[in-house]
């Protein structure tokens, strides 16, 4: 029965003066902890201060306590640990130690939270204004078809800007909702980026922008989620689109690495600062599928640089009618695909983004 559990449960055996060691491990702990559990003292698995501490309480006690901690890391995690002391006799004591993954129900709660304060924040202006264009054109601007026009047309921009922030907002809490679950399938990176290119091609040409893609001609596959991949590319070659110059290039480059050095590698430009806005855990022998997208347009000082990733952060003086989401929409994809994103600009320059994710 307990084999069969969904919740990793622990049967921790302390003896008198000797440190506490694990005597039985169930499946699901066996897959969480990936050590030989069996007879391993219980800080070769557990190292987390709380859980240490409320065994010591039970045992003290005698009675059943219970405690929240968070594992550290790229994909960090919520628990929560109940340990049961259970009565082995006088030189011997035992205790059941189960653990709760809370990661889902902590994350939908964050989301919430964050939903309603970034929203309320975002929409009061747009909302604002149209107020104001309403009572307007109720009042002074009744019988003036000439304002009536302008006003209308500026409302309809405000109504879509909102329609917009309120789609990225859903987006983002639905891929923060999954962030821990790798995804399963295989994806063409080579092919999504060919099929974002050609779909924003009316944006370029209005633009006057030129978008190139080169790729490298091997196995492009990583494991992915194809529609957030889209994303992904859409948001990355959008913006390299819209703050280009007219007549000015954006370059799309994609090539499969060998090496987590190789894939995170700065272009190496004169003046260039480069910075790593997300870098995955380290797996050995792990392939990696590069994509640079590369534009000649303001570039970004050196201060803007770490804070590219924050929701709404927009750069003084860019004005793009973006939402202010996208980049993070594109970090958090990446992170649920255990990738990297890497952001090389100078002021003046353009920029360069880099999104590396595991080979399939």
């Amino acid at each position: 029965m307990l084999e069969l559990l969904p919740d990793p449960v622990l049967l921790v055996r302390a003896g008198g003066a000797h440190a506490s060691e694990i005597a039985y491990a169930n499946q699901a702990a066996r897959e969480l902890f990936r050590i030989e559990l069996s007879g391993a003292p219980l800080g070769a698995a557990l190292r987390q201060p709380q859980v240490l501490e409320a065994i010591e309480e039970a045992l003290a006690s005698d009675a059943a306590v219970e405690v929240a901690f968070e594992t550290i890391g790229v994909q960090p995690r919520y628990w929560r640990a109940f340990v049961r002391p259970l009565d082995g006799g006088a030189t011997q004591r035992d205790l059941v130690l189960m653990l709760r993954d809370e990661t889902d129900a902590r994350r939908t709660e964050r989301m919430r939270a964050d939903f309603l304060a970034n929203a309320s924040h975002e929409l009061r202006t747009p909302l604002a204004s149209l107020a104001g264009f309403v009572e307007t054109l109720r009042t002074h601007a009744k019988d003036d078809p000439v304002a009536r026009d302008r006003f209308l047309g500026i409302m309809a921009e405000q109504a879509g800007r909102m329609a917009r922030l309120i789609d990225d907002l859903l987006s983002l809490s639905r891929i923060e909702m999954n962030e821990h679950i790798a995804p399963e399938g295989v994806v063409d990176f080579g092919q999504v980026a060919q099929d974002v290119v050609e779909a924003i091609r009316p944006l370029s040409r209005e633009r006057g922008v030129a978008v190139t893609v080169r790729s490298w001609a091997g196995q492009l596959s990583v494991a992915g989620d194809r529609d957030q991949l889209v994303q992904v590319v859409q948001n990355l070659v959008e913006n390299a689109v819209k703050y280009s110059a007219a007549g000015g290039a954006v370059t799309v480059e994609l090539a499969r690495v060998g090496a987590l050095d190789e894939a995170r590698a700065a272009v190496g430009r004169p003046r260039w600062v480069a910075l790593s806005l997300l870098s995955p855990d380290v797996a050995a022998h792990q392939g990696y599928v590069t994509m640079r997208v590369s534009d000649h347009g303001s570039g970004l000082a050196r201060q803007h640089l770490p804070r590219l990733s924050e929701r709404f952060y927009r750069v003084g003086g860019q004005k793009s009618g973006g939402t202010g989401l996208g980049l993070a929409i594109v970090k958090h994809i990446v992170n649920r695909h255990r990738g990297g994103l890497v952001v090389e600009s100078a002021e003046g320059e353009g920029a360069t983004f880099t999104v590396y994710l595991p080979a399939a």
